[in-house]
This record gives C-alpha cells, sequence and structure tokens, in this order.
C-alpha cells in the first residue's frame, strides 16, 4: 500500500471511530457534520473526498458495526457441537451484545429510522440477518419455503428481547425465555 493510500485510510478510520462515537451518544439527528469536523480536526472538502454526506457516514459507522458484531458471533458459535448449538449461541451473544450503547443506537434504533427499512434490511442481509437465516437453514428444524419468514420472526423476538434487557431489564430472565423459545422452535432439549 503507498503511503497516499495508508493516509487516506487511517483519515477514514479516524473519521469512522469519532463518528461512531458521536453517533451513539447523540444519535444520527443530533450528530452534525460540523461537529465531526471539528473532533477530527479534517477540513468539509477532506472529508467529503471520503462520505458524501452525513447519511453516507452513517451507513459506513453501521457497516464497521456489523462487521464487528458478526466476528465476535463467528467467533463465539466457532467450535459449536450442532447447528441447533451454534444458533443458541449466536442468539445469546447477539443479545449481550445488543446491550452494548453503541450497537442499540446505531444498529437497533437509528439505522431503520436513517437508511429506511428495504436499505437497512438489505444491509442487515449481508451481516447478522444472513447469518441467522443461514443458521436457522441448517438446524433444518423449519421447512427451507419458511426459513426467510421465520428468520424475520425470530430476529424480530430477538431483538426486542434485546433491547427490553438492555433497557434495564434482567438478562438472565431474557436469555431463559429466548431459550426456551428456540428449544420450542428447534424441538429440542
Amino acid at each position: 500500500m503507498n503511503l497516499k493510500a495508508e493516509r487516506g485510510a487511517a483519515t477514514r478510520d479516524k473519521v469512522l471511530a469519532i463518528a461512531t462515537r458521536l453517533f451513539a451518544e447523540r444519535g444520527y439527528d443530533d450528530t452534525s457534520i460540523e461537529t465531526v469536523l471539528q473532533e477530527s480536526g479534517l477540513s468539509r472538502g477532506a472529508l467529503y473526498h471520503h462520505y458524501a454526506g452525513k447519511e453516507t457516514l452513517f451507513e459506513a459507522v453501521l457497516e464497521a458495526t456489523e462487521a464487528a458484531v458478526g466476528a465476535k458471533i463467528v467467533q463465539a458459535v466457532r467450535g459449536a457441537e450442532s447447528p441447533e448449538a451454534a444458533l443458541r449461541i449466536g442468539i445469546r451473544t447477539w443479545i449481550r451484545l445488543a446491550g452494548d450503547p453503541v450497537i442499540q443506537r446505531i444498529v437497533l434504533i437509528d439505522a431503520p429510522a436513517v437508511l429506511g427499512w428495504e436499505r437497512w434490511r438489505a444491509l442487515e442481509e449481508r451481516y447478522s440477518f444472513g447469518m441467522l437465516k443461514a443458521a436457522l437453514d441448517a438446524t433444518k428444524a423449519v421447512p427451507a419455503a419458511y426459513v426467510d419468514l421465520h428468520a424475520h420472526m425470530l430476529l424480530a423476538a430477538i431483538n426486542e428481547s434485546a433491547l427490553l434487557v438492555a433497557r434495564g431489564g434482567d438478562h438472565a430472565t431474557a436469555e431463559a425465555a429466548v431459550e426456551e423459545f428456540l428449544r420450542r422452535l428447534l424441538r429440542t432439549d
């Protein structure tokens, strides 16, 4: 990688880190490009060289956050003894990760509103939702024709559980409820 490309990558990483913190702390609506510029020390032109605007910057933050979440889930399920076990471990990991205020705000709260449901879902398809569908399909607990629909319903239940826990609920109770739901869905003990 040449020096110019290295500097560009370093600038993007710096802006992403600052924007991630600001979007998580303030939310999309209350985070201004001016604040990102101020904290990063970049000129408007330098920022717009990398990101076309606030929405593009948010989408890059979301992608980076989703990639990090996906990597943690993949790490957690590595070595699972069965597809069912991998699904359970992955879901428990997601619920725990969703307790992080950064993930809550960026992935669960702001992303659907900022990007719109269809764009958000397309991005999710490449990350957590795509992994969930693949894991559910691997269990063979659901006919192939219903995997997509069941994955949507499962994701809704998981995300709602994660948000409830994150809002100060009982983590152990939520995990137990999700485990019971999965046991029934997968017909396993």
